[in-house]
This record gives structure tokens, C-alpha cells and sequence, in this order.
């Protein structure tokens, strides 16, 4: 459990490297010195997708969605509850594929709500469409760890 996992800085975008032990402990930012852990969805562009994503040493659960989504406003308190509950966990994060339409193709997505599960930069599972959050926390329980 020493081992060390990258996580980017909601703020700075700088990475960041904290004992596995430590990841409960409210860890800040080594160059700004604000909480590396902001206990809500962080949304993202292109330019902290590549940090927060495919850098990230905790496992990452990706939201595709759009401001005109109804399925994807109503899957959005359910993400916060999840990432409110699994801080230092489980890094939950939004991208508006309306304004990041590169990061969008690159990912394939052609529905959203999609949800991705990246796992050291990799794909591990994919959800579309919203669902209830008993069977999100069900399909995350093994990334949870």
C-alpha cells in the first residue's frame, strides 16, 4: 500500500505523486497547495483531459454529456453523490462534448450520457445512458477497490 498514484491537480493541472496511503488524508498540491480532491465532478477540457484522465493513477469514471441532455441532467446528482462518497477513491469527471469536440471523436462517442471507466489510461468499462444509481455503484463496485 506505499505505492504511489499520480493525481492531477483540479486547479493547476500539475501531477502529482501520493502514497496510496495518503489518499484519505485530504492530500493538497504540491505546486499550488490547494486540495487535490474536490469531493464533486470535475469538469474538464481538452486541455486537462490528457492530466486528470489518462495520467491518472486512480481509477476515473468519465461523463460525456451535453448541457441539453435531459438523460445526462438527470444522471448529474447521481455522479455527485458518487464522487462525494468515494474521494480518494474514485476521481468522477465531466466533459462537454458541445465544447470539446477532439476529445469527443478521439473517444469514440456518438451517444451520451456515455460513461467510460479509465483505469491507468485504459478503457476498462463503457455505460451509455443514464441509469439508477444502485446499478452504477453495482458495475464500479470492482474499481472501487
Amino acid at each position: 500500500m506505499n505505492e504511489a498514484m499520480i493525481v492531477a491537480c483540479p486547479l493547476c493541472n500539475a501531477l502529482n505523486r501520493v502514497p496510496q496511503a495518503r489518499l484519505g488524508e485530504a492530500p493538497d498540491c504540491g505546486q499550488c497547495h490547494r486540495a487535490l480532491f474536490a469531493a464533486a465532478p470535475l469538469a474538464l477540457d481538452e486541455a486537462g483531459f490528457h492530466a486528470h484522465v489518462e495520467r491518472a493513477g486512480l481509477p476515473v469514471l468519465v461523463d460525456f454529456w451535453a448541457p441539453w441532455c435531459g438523460p445526462c441532467r438527470a444522471v448529474a446528482p447521481v455522479l455527485e453523490e458518487i464522487a462525494r462518497a468515494n474521494e480518494g477513491r474514485l476521481k468522477v469527471v465531466k466533459l462537454n462534448t458541445d465544447e470539446n469536440p477532439e476529445v469527443t471523436r478521439r473517444y469514440g462517442i456518438t451517444s451520451i450520457p456515455t460513461m467510460h471507466v479509465v483505469v491507468g489510461g485504459e478503457i476498462v468499462k463503457t455505460f451509455v445512458g443514464a441509469m439508477p444509481k444502485p446499478k452504477l455503484l453495482r458495475e464500479l463496485e470492482p474499481f472501487l477497490g
